[in-house]
């Protein structure tokens, strides 16, 4: 099960669990994306599922994790994030509470009622879609920040209280990713230069890098990782810790 399938990260995990030979359960807002995902994996001659949610909303959210968790979800990335931006004393306390709905209620909602299944089941891996903003601040990021930073606490805490019945939770932590929108926000030099420069390895990271250390953290071979945040961000915190 992917959460924020449509776009982005999310949709590259769910073409890249689907390639694996993972039953996909897709979570979107957008039907479109949805449609269009779902057509992909068709043509990899797999089958999927899709549901339209919209995760800030506590009832659909429900609805959305009891709907999956029909189908025994062993693996879930908690993708679906957003972002407003704007000063702390410019941030309206409705622009703050649909950040922290998404980023951080959604996850707890969405991961209690499927780790109740991998409870019953004795197994499942669980991985968070974090950022590297859970662990610096960030100008103009106050609720973007506070969402990932609790999403790390949150991902410890699930890891602990979840590993008890064989079920792995660990997060990864994303510098600036080149999806589509990704792309768009920091394609002027002015505002990626100096983000850049504090990039040992000089980039930004593609969809693929991040898609790729989930589908290790969700298999076999992670079976011994719990309770970590796998940084992705070509040595961006190395220097800030």
């Amino acid at each position: 099960m992917v959460t924020g399938a449509g776009k982005g990260i999310g949709r590259q995990i769910s073409l890249d669990l689907a390639k694996n030979g993972a039953f996909v359960v897709a979570i979107s807002r957008s039907t479109e994306d949805l449609k269009s995902l779902q057509e992909q994996i068709q043509q990899m001659g797999k089958t999927c599922k899709m549901i339209q949610a919209d995760l800030g909303n506590v009832e659909e959210c429900k609805r959305a994790a009891t709907e999956a968790a029909q189908l025994d979800i062993d693996l879930l990335v908690n993708n679906a994030g957003i972002s407003k931006m704007g000063l702390l004393v410019d941030l309206t306390v409705e622009d703050w509470d649909a950040v922290l709905n998404v980023n951080l209620r959604a996850v707890f909602i969405i991961s209690q009622i499927i780790s109740k299944g991998m409870i019953k089941r004795r197994k499942g891996a669980i991985v968070n879609i974090s950022s590297q903003a859970s662990s610096v601040g960030l100008e103009k990021h106050s609720s973007y920040c506070a969402s990932k930073g609790a999403l790390d606490q949150l991902t410890r805490v699930m890891s602990l209280e979840l590993g008890k019945h064989n079920i792995r939770v660990n997060a990864v932590n994303p510098t600036v990713v080149l999806t589509d929108m990704g792309k768009t926000a920091w394609s002027d030099p002015k505002r990626s230069g100096p983000m850049l420069a504090q990039i040992p390895l000089g980039r930004f990271a593609e969809p693929s890098d991040v898609s790729e250390a989930v589908l290790f953290l969700l298999s076999p071979k992670a079976s011994m990782i719990n309770g970590i945040t796998l940084p992705i961000d070509g040595g961006f915190l190395a220097s800030k810790l």
